[in-house]
């Protein structure tokens, strides 16, 4: 396998996150298939890709918690709950679609 392979997703953000992201709600990426440990890619490793890479708001602790996307925000996998799938180590396949959606309201 070529160590410099991708896989596309589409990741999404509702319920007030995509201001964190730019305003924008839908995007469209290539992430590599494999971590650096040699490992395939999971939605934990996504998650940290985002915080890392997408998102220019500097309020990280509104998405993610101790390492961990935030209580409050639900993610999909393939229009199915992460819970189903395995949570944080769903491997990524190509063309998956994540869909972060905050259910926090007020503050």
């Amino acid at each position: 396998m070529d160590t410099h392979e991708t896989i596309p997703l589409i990741v999404e953000f509702t319920g007030g996150l995509e201001m964190l992201f730019s305003d924008q709600r839908k995007h469209t990426l290539q992430v590599p298939a494999k971590d650096d440990k040699g490992n395939a890619v999971t939605v934990g490793w996504l998650v940290h890709h985002l915080c890392e890479e997408v998102m220019k708001d500097t309020r990280k602790e509104l998405f993610v918690l101790d390492g961990h996307v935030r209580p409050g925000i639900l993610v999909l996998i393939n229009d199915a709950d992460w819970e189903l799938e395995g949570e944080a180590s769903y491997v990524l396949q190509p063309r998956d679609n994540v869909l972060f959606v905050s259910t926090l309201h007020g503050g």
